[in-house]
């Protein structure tokens, strides 16, 4: 049997038909399985998971770890196996990784490129990771990636929004679940005209980093093409606990929409802060004043608490989608930690599952064969429906969730609900994009 697979070098025919008396790649031969970096040489193999524990985005990030613990324990053959049961692929049997047990290492990024590097570096080069997986930001998943590249190490993101990851900062070595700036602005932009009209004046404030730039940048193309009007965009440090002084000059600028580009700390105190100056009872333009948050997470909006009500958003993902594998993943972490996942939970799981269903339809650990098995990958069961990892720029494409916060929560958790699920074909671009553009994936790099 012989079937077809798109990869970003065109259509390849594997199988057996198609390689009859041709010569296996180089990174198939066994003479080459043991020149790679960290070639697992044991009984065990070790994953490296680099999330923020202290920090801004430090919430997100241990429940990030949460879900990578528990993504070692189903590969391991633990718990119920969660989504290794509704995954369409059914390469993973519960005994580790090509029959090696899966241990895994932790770091600190606390939400800073230097340090991110620094403890990915620790893992590659003193713990033998031959993955590293996790971060909540942005900044730390473009720095971790090129590391991960020059190491020979495969790097499969964990919350990265920001187009740049997938776009000019691309790497072949590195792999990102989570959706971006582009694909947020494109489906929230149709339900905001709906629901606040095409003549809207909106005032931007953003976090000084490269989520914020791309995520100011899409969010403005998507709503000035709907016929809003962008007033002003003004930068804020990472480091801000305080937005109240951003906020002041919203009240005198003609703006009737509030545009948080923020994440995480800065997204809770400065909707917080917006919501004390009163703006969501303000009456501007013959307008009823809004709020938008681009980009949306569960544990952001239970930390916003009764001020998200009726706030527009996006996420990648939420545990209240009812296809089995939400809901499969959904049970095996309410079961193990008495609460429902995040979004950034869920990518971190999933990316760890990808990896080692890579790893096993490859039959190697090489960097190579994963680059190889998981690019133009189209699978299911995983959340989010029918998904494909696009060769040309190894970003995930899958539907979008529109969200808005809850007008009668019944819980910390149910404080966001879902307006919509959009769509994969209305958030796909072309791989050449102008958001995206100048960046190049380079070729693998197998390290050792």
């Amino acid at each position: 049997m012989s079937f077809t697979k798109l990869t970003r070098r065109g259509l390849i025919q594997t199988g057996a038909v198609a390689g009859a008396g041709l010569a296996l790649p180089t990174y198939l031969r066994a003479e080459n399985h043991a020149g790679f970096t960290n070639a697992p040489t044991g009984s065990t193999v070790t994953l490296g998971f680099n999330v923020p524990q202290t920090g801004p985005y430090a919430e997100e990030g241990l429940d990030e770890l949460r879900a990578q613990e528990l993504a070692v324990e189903h590969l391991n053959g633990g718990g119920d196996g969660g989504m290794m049961n509704t995954f369409s692929s059914k390469a993973l049997k519960g005994n580790g990784i090509l029959g090696k047990k899966v241990e895994y290492v932790t770091g600190d990024t606390q939400t800073k490129s230097d340090a991110a590097r620094a403890s990915a570096k620790s893992m590659i080069e003193k713990d033998g990771a031959v993955m590293i997986n996790g971060g909540s930001s942005s900044g730390v998943a473009v720095a971790v990636q090129d590391l991960c590249q020059s190491a020979g190490v495969i790097f499969m993101a964990g919350l990265t929004h920001a187009n740049d990851t997938t776009g000019k900062d691309r790497k072949a070595n590195g792999f990102r679940h989570f959706f971006n700036a582009y694909m947020s602005a494109a489906a929230l932009a149709p339900v905001l005209k709906n629901a606040y009209g095409s003549e809207r004046r909106a005032y931007h404030l953003t976090a000084d980093y490269n989520w914020g730039w791309t995520q100011q940048e899409s969010i403005a193309a998507a709503t000035e093409a709907m016929g809003w009007e962008t007033v002003e965009n003004v930068l804020t440090p990472l480091a801000s606990t305080d937005f109240s002084s951003y906020i002041a000059p919203v009240l005198n600028s003609g703006a009737d929409v509030l545009v948080l580009n923020h994440y995480g700390g800065n997204m809770v105190n400065s909707l917080t802060n917006a919501v004390q100056f009163g703006l969501l009872d303000k009456q501007v333009n013959g307008k009823k004043f809004e709020i938008v948050v681009p980009l949306y997470s569960e544990l952001m909006a239970a930390g916003a608490g009764a001020n998200v009500q009726g706030v527009i958003g996006s996420m990648n993902w939420n545990w209240q989608l009812q296809d089995e594998g939400s809901k499969a993943f959904t049970k095996s972490f309410g079961e193990k930690y008495g609460r429902p996942p995040s979004n950034s939970a869920h990518t971190c799981y999933v990316q760890t599952l990808l990896y080692a269903d890579a790893v096993e339809r490859a039959g190697s650990f090489n960097p190579c064969a994963v680059v190889e098995a998981l690019e133009g990958y189209e699978f299911d069961g995983l959340g989010n429906g029918p998904t494909l990892y696009r060769a040309d720029d190894h970003q995930c494409f899958k539907d979008v969730l529109v969200m808005k916060g809850a007008e009668n929560p019944t819980s910390e958790y149910d404080t966001l609900e879902i307006v919509e699920q959009t769509p994969r074909a209305q958030v796909e671009y072309a791989p050449d994009h102008p958001m995206f553009a100048g960046g190049d994936l380079g070729k693998c790099n197998p390290g050792a």
